[in-house]
């Protein structure tokens, strides 16, 4: 039986690399917040400063009485963060993903999908009435073959940019050029690269400079922006088509204007302390190779995801909890999240992380598995 785990501002804030759970301190080491803006005193400043000016919710969706200043300005904000025409704010990446892929996919269509994306992306898909193609992960040769294949009215490829259970980086400039090859729409979804990717900050797409080349760029408010919210980002055509087409932008109240203007500061702090991203790097090149040095891992990895597979649920869940009694938070991820005989650590590391945090989460995970390898 599955449950939610309480956790509460600890003695760094809230939402920090340490938080409160059962009334002890835990390094947390299982948040998205990748970049520590969750709680950054100058976000709060600004949702404080639009709850005086716009309250609370905003009453309705976008396209009735829901449209406020801070939704356009975050818009605004997003697509020139991005370098693109014009963005659409979404309530959540779910929303986004589901809303978009199936729109611009019906009836005589094809998407292609990596079987690794996300479950948003999957239930996008299937929401579509166009047909579904889902290539083995980051086959090229297999995406070709069904491009080469297809017949189809429209082709649209989508795809994670950063693979959220393993922390791997889809075979972007490679699967632009089949795109262009074959005359078929490309869409990346950013959610744990915006932020962290790029000089700055922009995502996986701008750190491998394809932007001209990718149609639909998704990404998230609430793992490196430390806010909550989606945005969809391209050309004014594709946007303006979303707004009057993506039921699930249409029929839901929009984001809380204090959540924009929270959203709009932090992309300025993205863009103007690159210090973030380097702490991050310097963060995860640290834990990656100490950790290397008693698991099978590399000590470089590709993202600040990094993966501790063990396999069994029960065992996966029983380490979890035994990380947790030793203060280290760390979630144990299972079937449905991940395939089954796949359950696994999911670590991720955050710029807010210290040395001492880190040193301590090594020494607890060396001794939790070294007593578990046996079993």
């Amino acid at each position: 039986m599955r449950s939610l785990r309480l956790v509460q501002p600890g003695s760094e804030g809230p939402q920090g690399p340490v938080v409160a759970h059962n009334g002890k301190n835990v390094v947390l080491m299982c948040s998205n917040n990748y970049l520590g803006l969750a709680g950054d005193p100058r976000l709060i400043e600004s949702a404080v400063e639009a709850i005086k000016k716009y309250g609370i919710g905003s009453g309705s969706s976008r396209l009735i009485s829901g449209n406020m200043k801070p939704h356009e300005e975050l818009e605004d904000r997003i697509a020139r963060f991005k370098g693109t025409q014009a963005a659409l704010v979404f309530t959540s990446g779910w929303h986004a993903n589901i809303g978009t892929i199936s729109a611009l996919a019906d009836k005589g269509d094809l998407i292609l999908s990596d079987e690794l994306n996300h479950a948003s992306i999957v239930d996008g898909c299937r929401l579509s009435r166009a047909k579904v193609s889902v290539y083995p992960h980051c086959d090229l040769n297999a995406l070709e073959k069904a491009l080469k294949a297809s017949r189809h009215r429209r082709r649209l490829i989508v795809t994670d940019g950063v693979f959220s259970m393993d922390g791997d980086i889809a075979p972007l400039p490679e699967i632009a050029g089949l795109s262009s090859k074959y005359d078929a729409m490309l869409m990346v979804d950013e959610a744990h690269a915006t932020g962290v990717f790029g000089k700055y900050g922009q995502g996986i797409v701008e750190h491998l400079g394809i932007q001209e080349t990718v149609d639909i760029r998704m990404g998230t408010l609430g793992k490196a922006i430390g806010c909550s919210g989606a945005y969809i980002a391209g050309s004014r055509d594709l946007i303006g088509f979303l707004m009057n087409k993506a039921r699930s932008f249409i029929f839901t109240t929009s984001l809380p204007p204090a959540l924009c203007a929270a959203a709009k500061r932090a992309i300025d702090i993205v863009e103007e302390e690159g210090w973030r991203r380097e702490r991050l790097w310097e963060n995860v090149r640290l834990f990656s190779k100490g950790l290397s040095g008693f698991l099978n891992i590399p000590p470089a990895p590709s993202s600040p995801i990094v993966p501790v597979n063990i396999g069994e649920e029960k065992r996966t869940m029983k380490i979890c909890e035994e990380l947790l009694d030793a203060g280290v938070f760390c979630q144990g991820i299972r079937p449905p999240s991940v395939p089954p005989g796949t359950s696994r650590l999911r670590i991720t590391l955050m710029a807010t992380h210290t040395r001492e945090h880190l040193e301590h989460a090594l020494n607890v995970l060396r001794n939790v598995l070294a007593s578990n390898s046996n079993q």
